[in-house]
């Protein structure tokens, strides 16, 4: 079968060098044990061909474009029914794998590496470990840590649940349609927080608010939580990159002592 075209609205930009593919796949260290692994978007599976010489994976790839599907029929057939047509972003994994942990890999696509991001974060009590290339930029937001400008949700929500550690940059030309930026290669491993002490939907509600007018201080940016009259919390002066996750855990219990009643 023919090379599969590379689709612009699909965000795929597909890796050429194998020297980098056996690198990526390398990052992938099985934490807590974890064996099963869904590729999210494996496009001609140039990851795929090293993800599966590992006989510690089980490893299930999964794409929403049909000529990549077709593809891995033809040349990654030992894989079988682990060559899933589903939108990773639309689906409920464990209905694939089971209930099970499994991490989450990939070249991820462009246009939706954030999206896959949050919805690992919803489902953090089954994914133990995520891999993958993404924008440099949005690798590095990912990775960084309080204080700069680059800091922002991402950010915060997967360091509250995750270790990131940003394993090193690829460049441009060892893509086919090279991509007009770098891209980053990160790792995310659950920490041992099973939930965190604080009211987690309204944690989230108040990182959001808070970075959403970033150039704003705290205060304005969450006043719709607040009374008209509460007692000073000085983090309410600062700029939300200020906040480590502990900080926003701290903020949150005191927005939830002196929230609004509705």
């Amino acid at each position: 079968m023919k090379n599969v075209r590379a689709k612009k609205h699909l965000g795929q930009h597909f890796l050429k060098d194998k020297g980098v593919c056996k690198r990526i796949a390398e990052q992938f260290k099985h934490h807590q044990g974890v064996k099963t692994a869904i590729e999210v978007g494996p496009g001609m599976g140039a990851l795929t061909e090293f993800l599966i010489q590992d006989p510690e994976t089980n490893l299930y790839v999964m794409d929403v474009d049909q000529e990549s599907i077709d593809y891995l029929k033809i040349n990654y057939s030992q894989l079988g029914e682990r060559i899933v047509f589903a939108d990773f972003l639309k689906i409920d994994p464990t209905t694939i794998v089971g209930q099970e942990p499994f991490a989450v890999l990939g070249n991820f696509p462009y246009n939706i590496s954030s999206q896959i991001l949050f919805k690992c974060i919803d489902l953090k009590d089954h994914v133990p470990e995520i891999m993958g290339m993404f924008q440099k930029e949005v690798a590095l937001r990912v990775a960084e840590k309080p204080g700069t400008k680059v800091y922002g949700i991402l950010s915060v929500l997967l360091q509250a649940y995750y270790d990131i550690e940003y394993c090193f940059t690829v460049d441009e030309h060892v893509f086919d349609p090279p991509p007009k930026v770098k891209s980053g290669v990160i790792r995310c491993t659950r920490n041992n927080r099973e939930k965190l002490p604080c009211d987690e939907k309204l944690f989230k509600q108040v990182v959001k608010m808070s970075f959403n007018q970033r150039r704003k201080t705290i205060r304005n940016s969450i006043k719709a939580l607040l009374p008209e009259t509460y007692e000073e919390n000085p983090m309410l002066q600062l700029r939300p990159e200020r906040l480590g996750v502990e900080e926003f855990i701290e903020l949150t219990n005191w927005v939830e002592k002196h929230r609004k009643v509705e």
